[in-house]
This record gives structure tokens, sequence and C-alpha cells, in this order.
């Protein structure tokens, strides 16, 4: 299968199940379930960034700190987005956007909506960050099959809960599922528009692959330890935490076993 293939398959392939496990999870609203996932997802991106990404980022820089200078710069860029997006959300003290998924449930909350304000932010915010998750896939396959699999299980792993957070939102926000469902669907759509485009214009363009991949690093590195570990910390229990390690050990095995599966060429 030729490297466009693999881009538009993976693509497709990895936004539409995301999508539906991320439904099954909100129109249930299986808080538990969400858990499991979010710890299994801090495993996967970890083990991707570090036993895969960083690598092949290494292999292909001259210097060293060529590829520990993007990273860094990529963390504190993705800070500035999402305080840039923090601050579009929230107003003073009340977060109209972040407090919902945690503290209310679609079920309980219909009327307390803000008639779609927030849930169409939340679909504006995503679909960049969908495209942005394309142009890291494609950069990720024209290296190698294995690295762009990884890539793309690591993109997948954390997309599900954040879908399924986008869900409980739009619903909370006054949509209906069948609206939150078409809102998702069509911004899923924007990982392969980000994936086909770079494809063509990296591909003449290798000099690019190798700060791409650094700031695919720093962007599983980012969500991995910003926003999904300190989500964990609020189950302090021995038997909650002993579940999110042997899951986050999960997450990063899973990795670890696929680059065995798919070794380099």
């Amino acid at each position: 299968m030729s490297t466009l293939a693999w881009i538009i398959t993976v693509s497709l392939l990895g936004g539409v199940l995301s999508l539906l496990f991320a439904a099954i999870l909100a129109f249930n609203a299986r808080v538990s379930w969400l858990s499991v996932l979010v710890s299994y997802a801090i495993g996967a991106l970890l083990g991707a960034a570090f036993l895969n990404t960083l690598p092949e980022a290494f292999e292909h820089a001259e210097n060293p700190m060529q590829v520990t200078m993007t990273v860094l710069i990529g963390i504190l860029v993705f800070f500035i987005l999402e305080k840039l997006v923090l601050w579009r959300h929230c107003h003073l003290e009340d977060c109209e956007v972040h407090d919902l998924p945690r503290e209310h449930s679609p079920a309980t909350h219909h009327n307390d909506h803000d008639h779609g304000r927030s849930g169409m932010m939340v679909i504006v915010g995503d679909t960049f960050h969908n495209f942005v998750d394309g142009i890291l896939i494609a950069a990720a396959f024209m290296v190698d099959v294995q690295l762009g699999i990884v890539t793309s299980i690591a993109i997948i792993a954390h997309e599900i809960p954040q879908e399924a957070g986008d869900f409980i939102i739009l619903l909370n926000s006054g949509y209906t599922r069948r609206q939150a469902f078409l809102l998702n669907l069509f911004s899923t759509f924007a990982t392969v528009v980000g994936g086909v485009l770079a494809y063509f214009m990296l591909h003449n363009m290798n000099h690019l692959v190798q700060p791409l991949l650094a700031f695919a690093s720093a962007s599983m590195i980012y969500v991995a330890m910003s926003d999904l570990i300190p989500g964990l910390h609020r189950r302090p229990e021995i038997r909650a935490t002993i579940q999110q390690v042997s899951l986050i050990l999960l997450g990063i095995a899973s990795i670890w076993l696929m680059g065995n599966f798919f070794p380099h060429d």
C-alpha cells in the first residue's frame, strides 16, 4: 500500500473509530470507562513520543540540540494556545466550558445550556486540532510505516476521551445527540484534509520532517502531562492508582509491541 493510501486510510478509519467510541461513552455517560481510556491514552502518548517519534527525530537531525529546542518551543506554543482557548472560553472566575464535563451530565442539565455558544467554540478548536493531527500522521508515515502506525495509535487513543468530552459539552450546550454526532464527524474529516495536504507539500521537503516529528513529540508530551495526568489525581486512593499505573504501562507496552511488529525498514 502506498504512503498516501496509508495516510488516507488511517486518518479516516482512526477518526471514525475514535468518534464511535467517544459517542458510546458520552451518550451512556460512563465516567468509569472514560477514566480507563484516559489512563491508557497517557501511556500511548508517552510511549509514542519517547520510544518512536523522538528517536526518529534524532536520527534525522544533524544536531540533537535542534530536536530538544523544537520540543521545548513546541511545549511553550501548546501552553500559549491552551491559555488562549481558556481565555476565550472562561469569563472571570466562571468557566462555562471546562467545568461541564466534570460536574454535569447531559441527562440532568439539558436546560442549563448556553444556546450552542460554548459547543461551537469547542468544535472550531477541535477541527483545527484534527487538521494538525493529520499533518503529524502524514509526516510520520513519510518516514516509515511503523512510525506512522504508532503515531496514529497515540493520536486515536487520546482523541477518544477528548471527543467524549466534546460530546458532553455539545449536549450541555443545547445540541441534540444527532447534531453533536454530525458536528464531530465533520470535525474528524479535517484529519484527512491535513494528511493529504501535508503529503503533497512535504513530499519534496524532507528537511521539514525532523521539526514536525519533534513538534509531534511536544504535542504528545504536553497533552499527556498537562491535560490528562492532572485529572487522574482526583482519585488518589490506592486501588485507583494501581489501575491507572497499570493502564499507563499497558499503553506504553502496546506502542513498544507495535514497534516490534512493524520494525524499521
